[in-house]
C-alpha cells in the first residue's frame, strides 16, 4: 500500500516536473515574440513615402545633383566678373642677347660722352650682350568681359541646366512613390492573402476535429475522416507559402525605404480599406499629360538646345575685354636681395577681338545642333504618343479592376452562403463532405479574386498618377 502511494506520489512530481517545464519552454517562447511586438516598426501609406523620400540613396543623389547644378550655374556667372590675378616669375639666363647698333661712332663725335668712352667701332660690330643673368618680375593682373553676347548667352543655359536638375529630381520622387506605393500594397496583399489562407486552414482544422468526433462516435465514414485530414494536409503549403510571400513583400518595401531588413515592420491598414475608393477615383481621374515629367524634362532640353543655338551664332561677334597689370621687376647677376632695384610697371587696356574665318567649324555647329532639335521635336512626339497609349491602358485596366471587384463583392456574398449551406446539409446527413469541401474552395478564391482586384487597381491607380506626374 505505502508502495503505491510512493509511486503515484512519483508519477505526480514528474507530472508536475514535465508541465512546469512545458510552461518555462513557453514563457522562453513567447517572452521574445513580446519583445519583439514592442520593437516591431508600425507604418502606414503616408509614413512609408515620408521615410522612402528622407532616406532613399536615389532621392539623396538627386537633391545633390541639384545643389551642384546651382554652384554650376554660380560659376557661370563669376565668369561676368574681374579675374585678379598674382603671377611672380624667376628666369635664369644661360646665354645673354646681343645687341648691335648701326651707326658710325665717328659721325656722333663727343655726343657719346662716358657713355660711348672706351668702345670702339670694332666692339660696336661684334655686337654687346644685354641683360642680367637673374630675371625677376611679380605683380597682379586683371581681366574683365565688357562685351561678349555668347557669355551672357551661356548664363541662361546654366539657368536651364538647374531646371532640369529640378525636373529629373522630381522624375526620381515619382520613380520612389510609385514603387513605395507599390511595395507597401503589395504588403497589404501578401498579409491578406495570408489572412484568407488562415482562415481556410483553421475551417479546415476545425472540419476535421468535428468530423473526427463524430466519426469516433460512429455517425461518419473513415473516408470522410480521411478526405478532411487530406485537406488540412491540403491547406498547409498554401499557408506557408503565403507566410513567406508576406516576409518577402516586406524585404522589398524595407529595401525601398532604405531601412535595415532585419527590422521588424507592420504596415497598418488593410486592401479593404480602399474599397470605397475606388469608384470615386476612378470616375474623378484627370488624364492632362501636362505634368508628366518625361515630356517636361524633353520641353527643358529643347529649351538648351535653342539657347545653345543662339549662342552658337553669337560667337561670330566680336568681343571686347579690359584688361591691366601692375607688377615689379629686377635683374641682378647675383642672390643679394638686399641690393635689389625693384622697377614698376603698370598697364592697361582694351582687347577688342573679331572673328573672321575658322574653317566653316561654328557654321558646322549650328547645323548640328539644328539636327538635332528637329531630332527632339520627333522624340517628343513619339513620347507624347505613348504617353497617352499607356494612361489609355491603366484607365482600361483600372475600369476592368472595378468590374471585377464588384463581381468579387457578389461573389463573396454567395460564397459564404453556400459555404453555410453546404455545413448545413452536411451536418444534418443531406450533403457529402465533397460538396462542403467544394463551397470551402470556392470561398477561398472569392476572398482573393477580391483582394487581387483591389491591389490590381490600386497598382494601375499609381501608375497612372506616375504617367500624369501627381506626386499626391
Amino acid at each position: 500500500m505505502v508502495t503505491q502511494s510512493m509511486n503515484r506520489l512519483c508519477i505526480r512530481q514528474r507530472d508536475f516536473i514535465k508541465k512546469m517545464r512545458q510552461v518555462f519552454i513557453a514563457a522562453s517562447f513567447f517572452i521574445p515574440l513580446s519583445i519583439q511586438a514592442q520593437d516591431t516598426l508600425r507604418i502606414d501609406l503616408a509614413q512609408a513615402l515620408e521615410i522612402a523620400l528622407s532616406e532613399n540613396p536615389t532621392i539623396k543623389v538627386a537633391n545633390q545633383e541639384i545643389e551642384k547644378k546651382r554652384y554650376a550655374h554660380k560659376g557661370t556667372l563669376a565668369s561676368l566678373f574681374p579675374q585678379i590675378n598674382y603671377s611672380a616669375d624667376y628666369s635664369r639666363t644661360l646665354k645673354k642677347q646681343v645687341m648691335y647698333m648701326d651707326f658710325d661712332m665717328g659721325d656722333m663725335g663727343g655726343m657719346g660722352g662716358e657713355a660711348t668712352e672706351g668702345i670702339s667701332q670694332a666692339d660696336m660690330d661684334k655686337g654687346f650682350e644685354v641683360g642680367r643673368s637673374n630675371n625677376w618680375s611679380t605683380g597682379i593682373n586683371a581681366s574683365m568681359p565688357l562685351i561678349n553676347a555668347s557669355l551672357w548667352k551661356s548664363l541662361r543655359i546654366s539657368a536651364t541646366d538647374v531646371e532640369l536638375a529640378v525636373e529629373q529630381a522630381r522624375s526620381s520622387k515619382l520613380s520612389m512613390i510609385n514603387q513605395v506605393k507599390k511595395g507597401f500594397y503589395a504588403v497589404l496583399l501578401a498579409h491578406d492573402s495570408y489572412v484568407v489562407f488562415k482562415q481556410s486552414y483553421d475551417n479546415a482544422m476545425e472540419n476535421y476535429l468535428d468530423i473526427k468526433r463524430k466519426y469516433e462516435q460512429g455517425t461518419v465514414a473513415e473516408y470522410d475522416l480521411i478526405r478532411a485530414d487530406v485537406t488540412v494536409k491540403n491547406t498547409e503549403p498554401n499557408l506557408l507559402q503565403a507566410e513567406n510571400a508576406l516576409v518577402l513583400a516586406k524585404w522589398q518595401l524595407k529595401a525601398l525605404l532604405g531601412m535595415d531588413l532585419e527590422m521588424p515592420i507592420d504596415c497598418e491598414g488593410a486592401l479593404g480599406d480602399y474599397r470605397e475608393l475606388l469608384f470615386a477615383d476612378y470616375m474623378a481621374t484627370d488624364t492632362t499629360l501636362a505634368a508628366n515629367t518625361d515630356l517636361r524634362q524633353l520641353d527643358l532640353q529643347k529649351q538648351q538646345l535653342r539657347h545653345t543655338l543662339t549662342m552658337q551664332k553669337l560667337d561670330f561677334l566680336p568681343t571686347l575685354s579690359l584688361s591691366g597689370l601692375y607688377q615689379w621687376s629686377a635683374m641682378n647677376n647675383d642672390f643679394k636681395f638686399k641690393n635689389y632695384r625693384w622697377h614698376p610697371y603698370s598697364m592697361i587696356g582694351l582687347s577688342l577681338s573679331m572673328p573672321i574665318f575658322t574653317g566653316g567649324s561654328r557654321y558646322m555647329k549650328l547645323k548640328q545642333t539644328e539636327i538635332s532639335l528637329k531630332q527632339l521635336d520627333w522624340q517628343r512626339d513619339d513620347t507624347q504618343r505613348n504617353l497617352r497609349l499607356a494612361v489609355k491602358q491603366q484607365l482600361d485596366n483600372m475600369s476592368t479592376c472595378v468590374k471585377r471587384f464588384d463581381a468579387a463583392s457578389k461573389g463573396i456574398d454567395q460564397a459564404e452562403r453556400g459555404y453555410r449551406i453546404a455545413q448545413k446539409r452536411y451536418d444534418t446527413g443531406a450533403g457529402t463532405w465533397l460538396e462542403m469541401n467544394d463551397a470551402e474552395l470556392a470561398l477561398t478564391q472569392a476572398r482573393l479574386n477580391f483582394n487581387q482586384a483591389i491591389y490590381d487597381y490600386m497598382v494601375a491607380k499609381t501608375d497612372l498618377e506616375k504617367t500624369l506626374g501627381n506626386e499626391e
